[in-house]
């Protein structure tokens, strides 16, 4: 099958404090009409071209569904970097700033605002999220606009909490004013700002992650690596308690509307690398059940 994918900009305004890019892949034009979309959202360090995004947007277009996957403006990366070169929305970015942007890309969506708008389904919508990107979903599925909005939900190992940063390290993050990260792949050093900080210490009722996953309504997958290190896998549990109550993981109960899939021995990226080479079979098996859960909730 031929995929076709259309990139696009969208600029500020209306919901977007700063401009997206993203691209959009889709299976060629047929009989039967419009196609369910899925959002995609990647995570902190991430962006939409790192590793297995491109692959899983075309793999979901290759199962009929119009995928769109898009940089956070907080990323500070723009299509074709290799590096992050806006600084200053890197520094500036925040959770909830996050959750705002998935919610006004759900709304272009929604508005047929977006290329091949003419083949989408906006009555069927679906989000997945990786890592920070799955915890910043869970809480766009669980505001109003979400809930209306969605009818599927998938994270991959996303975190079950936003309060990730010791006292100490807080307390240093206040006295210098940015907190410096370092890119393991690249080597960069960016630096966050105190918008971040302030969110942390000032909004823990808004990124209550618990509470989020209680009130989301859309039917929700949640998959994990069982050696991931980098978000441990407690906190996959811990988001399908909340999510479901009973915390047995089958996903047969309907009320519940809720699945929690681990995969044993993988780890935060099912370990797929940037530049991507080929899918892992920790990938396949995590790429697998999420086509199956937006297949079954999207049809």
């Amino acid at each position: 099958m031929t995929i076709e994918r259309h990139a696009f900009h969208l600029d500020a305004g209306d919901g977007l404090v700063a401009p997206i890019d993203g691209v959009v892949h889709a299976p060629p034009p047929r009989y039967d009409g419009r196609r369910a979309a899925v959002l995609i959202a990647h995570g902190f360090k991430g962006f939409m071209d790192w590793g297995f995004f491109p692959a899983l947007a075309d793999l979901l277009a290759e199962r009929g569904f119009v995928a769109v996957r898009f940089n956070f403006p907080g990323s500070g990366m723009r299509p074709g970097d290799a590096l992050v070169t806006d600084l200053d929305a890197f520094r500036d970015t925040t959770f909830l700033r996050e959750r705002d942007e998935i919610l006004a890309m759900l709304d272009r969506l929604r508005a047929s605002a977006l290329p091949l708008a003419n083949r989408t389904d906006a009555a069927r919508i679906g989000l997945v999220g990786h890592s920070r990107g799955g915890g910043t979903a869970v809480l766009a599925a669980a505001s109003d606009a979400g809930r209306d909005a969605l009818r599927a939900l998938v994270t991959w190992n996303a975190v079950g909490t936003f309060q990730r940063f010791p006292e100490a390290v807080r307390d240093r993050w206040r006295e210098d004013g940015q907190l410096p990260v370092q890119n393991g792949r690249t080597g960069q050093t960016t630096f966050l700002g105190l918008n971040l900080l302030d969110e942390i210490e000032n909004e823990a009722e808004a990124l209550d992650l618990d509470a989020a996953a209680a009130r989301r309504t859309a039917p929700w997958l949640i998959v994990h690596g069982s050696e991931d290190a980098t978000v441990p896998v407690d906190e996959a549990h811990r988001l399908y308690a909340a999510a479901s109550g009973d915390g047995d993981g089958d996903g047969d109960d309907a009320a519940a509307a809720a699945a929690l899939e681990v995969i044993a021995g993988s780890g935060h990226t099912f370990e797929a690398k940037h530049p991507f080479a080929c899918p892992t079979p920790a990938l396949i098996h995590a790429m697998n059940h999420t086509q199956r859960w937006l297949r079954r909730h999207l049809a």
